[in-house]
């Protein structure tokens, strides 16, 4: 059995050593490549000089507008220009002469050495003709804001609306017993992943344009190179080296495009050299997107016994410049406003709008953060005003097996969200009373004190889709090739070693050692008998991304066809046996327009509950997180270490999301681009213990009965801390970072309520 146990990570020995070879460390005779920004918010280019540049002497290339066959990209929207420039000779559905963000491209230098390349990019000149700033949401829905994206014809920076039409919401608000309203905003978040954007080009001996990198999806970034530079696919690879954190930051293109461009263009001029570019970290903060900013109004209606009634929202997504996953995010907001919970009658809309701030896209959670954090904040309030247990209150409420979901449909089987509130309930010891505070120094000038801290706990449960969603065409490819003894026809225990090609990408989460687990247990093979080709679209099919929890779940699913397929094909006979397997899932639905038609947007789904301790120094507002306790179901677990550190991960991610991470974007520009001045949590800073607890519930349709888990720790921990400060100082936080400066000043703002939690 290599399921359930320990295996150490198969890039472990190498990323501690050293050995681990990432894009960045490959340097040997190289050409280097610098990405020019525009460093305009909002603009249009009148005029673009790059005569000087080029003749500076090392300098073999400068790519502008006028050098891309096809000026457009985008992930599920072509609505972003390559290179922004006055002249544009390719085609393009959106306009290329306009900066519509601080760090839309204007150009790339390719010189001898990455110090020429920036004395050339200083040599470029520009004229520019200010255009309307258009900062934030209130900015983009005035009546005469500037239309960022006038393509789209509709008039209006609002490009995507999700409704839901459920019941009769009226009745609900008319005949309850509670309201609840609240107004809540989420802030952006810095992916922080420690490798930067990093790529190496050239032209691979086969004649295709090759870009080593670190992205998600090695298929995806292959399409979308393939139709900037009008190619057919297959004229285009992608590889995946060592890959130094994602977290969704690295679904989006960033240098894979104009990096597969000049490698094309070098090679026009008869430079087969590669080149590399590496941005900085302050490059890599303004040139990348964000978890999204947005603003949800809401009001829930309950019976006498806090059964919900009814939800009524309008929900925001600051989707920034270029629609990246906006649309895609929205949908999982959309769907996680109203939280874990039947809610028979609902009034749902969610918008992604336009603005000219730094592009919003894929982070741990994909939406469920945001949304979550309006649901259990009106879920922790209900339990005050109603005087009841938080925990009880779930009880009541929680989705199970049969229940109809937010969009009229029944909910995939295996929903567990009542064993993961019980089991993060049980092991929190929630029905007893908080602890007594305990001396809090937060500096090191000042004598501990239990005068100013009061301490409180909170709870929190969140539930979120395996997969992509919404009709999107789900799959994920695999191969096995089995070798043994050519003479040999008997069966499958004959089988000597095998061949594992999958193009999944490893962010550092350990997919690819459970794929090995996984391909182990459906072979019968040692884990060392399998040899892995991972990563590259020129040896495997396309195994979508690592994203939206799905990794383990889809290319496990697919491995076990692949293995079956190998086996048939080695009972056949065949030496080497090939067994190909594209795993499909059930099929999901887009959102009915109007919001009135029953839909299933997702095929599985992931659940947890979290419990959370915390201490606040009253004095100075500063939070101490004692004790998280995550309740987790995995459905089955593969690697028990690789999923604790999942869980760890995540909530100390979202650690820093809830307390301290504070980007501060102003008219379009993003002001402290740096560790010094945007706070990701140290060692000091994090919770001082964390416990998982894994619940193995099987997902029906999941390989061994595994469930995708990656982000779920993440998405309850914010509400589950703003729960705790209240129940420590009657204060409701309606919108963090908790920062202390913030916790401060809603201390001295309010009227405490003076309502503490009632535990059952």
């Amino acid at each position: 059995m290599t399921l359930g146990g320990t295996v150490s990570k198969l890039d472990a020995h190498g990323k501690v050593t050293g050995e681990a070879i990432y894009a960045g460390d490959i340097a040997a005779d190289m050409l280097a490549a610098k990405v020019v920004f525009t460093n305009q918010v909002h603009a249009r280019i009148t005029a673009l000089d790059v005569s000087e540049a080029a003749a500076l002497k090392g300098v073999h290339l400068v790519l502008t507008a006028a050098d891309v066959p096809v000026n457009e990209y985008g992930l599920t929207k072509f609505d972003q220009p390559v290179l922004i420039g006055p002249e544009c000779t390719g085609r393009a559905q959106v306009a290329s002469d306009v900066s519509r963000w601080e760090a839309d491209h204007l150009a790339v230098v390719v010189a001898e050495t990455a110090e020429i390349a920036e004395s050339a990019a200083q040599l470029i000149a520009t004229e520019w003709e200010p255009l309307e700033v258009v900062a934030d949401i209130d900015a983009a829905r005035s009546e005469n804001a500037h239309i960022i994206h006038p393509e789209d014809g509709t008039n209006s920076n609002t490009y995507a609306h999700l409704k839901t039409r459920k019941g009769d919401i009226a009745k609900a608000f008319a005949t309850a017993t509670h309201i609840v309203e609240g107004t809540y905003e989420f802030p952006y978040q810095e992916h922080a992943y420690l490798q930067t954007e990093v790529a190496v080009a050239y032209i691979d001996s086969e004649g295709r344009v090759t870009v080593e990198t670190a992205g998600q999806w090695a298929h995806e970034d292959q399409q979308q190179v393939a139709h900037a530079l009008d190619l057919a696919p297959e004229q285009v690879r992608i590889i995946y080296r060592a890959i130094g954190g994602a977290f969704g930051g690295k679904e989006d293109m960033s240098l894979q495009v104009v990096m597969a461009l000049a490698a094309l263009r070098l090679a026009e001029n008869g430079v087969l050299r590669p080149l590399r570019c590496e941005w900085s970290r302050e490059e890599s903060i303004v040139g990348h997107h964000k978890r999204h900013r947005g603003r949800v109004q809401t009001r829930w209606a309950a019976d006498q016994e806090g059964r919900l009634l009814g939800v009524q929202t309008e929900a925001y997504l600051d989707a920034g410049a270029y629609n990246y996953t906006s649309n895609k995010v929205l949908g999982n907001l959309h769907l996680c406003v109203s939280g874990a919970y039947k809610v028979p009658n609902a009034h749902i809309d969610s918008q992604a709008v336009y603005t000219n701030a730094p592009p919003g896209g894929a982070f741990r959670g994909f939406g469920a953060p945001q949304g979550t954090y309006v649901a259990e904040m009106q879920m922790n309030k209900l339990a005050v005003q109603i005087g009841i247990d938080p925990v009880e209150l779930r009880r009541r409420n929680v989705l199970q097996d049969g229940s109809v979901g937010i969009t009229g449909t029944e909910m995939p089987l295996g929903v567990s969200l009542t064993e993961v509130v019980e089991a993060a309930a049980s092991h929190a010891r929630w029905q007893d009373a908080a602890p007594q505070p305990k001396p809090l120094s937060v500096f090191a000038s000042l004598a501990p004190s239990t005068q100013d801290i009061k301490r409180g706990r909170g709870f929190a449960c969140a539930f979120k889709n395996i997969g992509f969603s919404f009709g999107f065409p789900e799959r994920s490819e695999a191969r096995i090739v089995l070798h043994g003894d050519p003479e040999s026809t008997a069966g499958l225990g004959e089988a000597q070693h095998a061949e594992l090609y999958l193009a999944g990408a490893d962010v550092g989460q350990g997919a690819h050692t459970a794929f090995l687990q996984i391909a182990a247990e459906a072979t019968g093979l040692p884990i060392k008998a399998i040899n892995p080709v991972f990563s590259d679209t020129a040896t495997s099919g396309d195994s979508g991304s690592a994203s939206a929890s799905r990794l383990t779940w889809m290319a496990g699913n697919a491995i076990l066809g692949a293995a079956e397929e190998a086996a048939k094909s080695w009972l056949n006979g065949d030496r080497p046996a090939i067994g190909e397997f594209c795993y499909v899932p059930p099929p999901t639905e887009p959102l009915d327009a109007a919001g009135f038609e029953p839909t299933t947007p997702n095929f599985a789904y992931g659940y947890v509950a979290e419990a959370v301790d915390l201490s606040v120094d009253t004095a100075t507002g500063h939070i101490k997180v004692h004790d998280v306790v995550c309740a987790v179901d995995v459905g089955r677990i593969v690697n028990r270490d690789l999923l604790i550190g999942q869980v760890e991960g995540a909530i100390i991610q979202a650690h820093g999301y809830a307390l301290s991470e504070n980007l501060h974007v102003v008219d379009g520009r993003i002001l402290n681009p740096r560790f010094s001045g945007y706070l990701i949590p140290g060692i000091a800073d994090i919770p001082e213990q964390v416990r998982s607890v894994l619940l193995e519930i099987p997902d029906p349709r999941g390989p061994f009965g595994l469930r995708g888990m990656a982000e779920m720790p993440f998405i309850p921990y914010a509400p589950a801390v703003a729960a705790a400060l209240h129940d420590a100082t009657g204060v409701w936080f309606d919108t963090f970072p908790l920062t202390p400066i913030r916790v401060l000043a809603g201390l001295n703002a309010a009227v405490p309520i003076n309502k503490k939690v009632v535990r059952s």
